[in-house]
């Protein structure tokens, strides 16, 4: 019993997991937060490297402050991070901020007022904008974009998990 209990922990400080994990608690090795997590741009221009150190190629570069992105890797100072369209590479923790955004995904997706559907329609946004997350409920989140809030469908928006409730 002592040998079978000493190999699964070794087996655990190898692969870093519990016996008994459940994949949606997962935690980043370096920080301890959730993997994956979205998190948003906060430099205007970031590299994305093939590997997690500046020697590592850089493979494309962000040009977009505030968009968001997904980390699901972490290595030092470095974050494994995916866009909305699966692409994915290593960039320093420091061009990346925790502040939520979302990308609108549908063209003309309708801000309503309420979470609602039959509530009225504050404004319509165009696919591939970028907007501030303040909450989300079940099915709805709640946006900024500059002075315009309202509600938004959460199927509409890249940057949320489906399940996911923020106040």
């Amino acid at each position: 019993m002592k040998q079978i209990l000493g190999a699964l922990i070794v087996a655990i400080a190898l692969t870093g997991t519990s016996a008994v994990a459940d994949p949606s608690e997962e935690r980043g090795r370096v920080t301890n937060l959730p993997i994956p997590r979205f998190v948003s741009m906060k430099a205007e221009r970031g590299y994305v490297r093939r590997g997690p150190s500046q020697t590592n190629r850089i493979d494309w570069v962000f040009q977009r402050s505030d968009m968001p992105l997904q980390v699901v890797g972490e290595y030092g100072h470095w974050r494994q991070v995916r866009d909305r369209d699966g692409a994915s590479g290593w960039m320093h923790f420091m061009l990346l901020s925790g502040t939520r955004t979302v990308i609108v995904q549908e063209d003309l997706a309708p801000l309503h007022t309420r979470p609602d559907d039959r509530s009225d329609i504050r404004a319509r946004i165009e696919a591939g904008v970028v907007a501030s997350l303040r909450e989300c409920e079940i099915n709805w989140c709640n946006i900024r974009m500059g002075r315009t809030r309202g509600w938004v469908q959460k199927t509409q928006l890249w940057g949320v998990e489906a399940d996911e409730i923020l106040n």
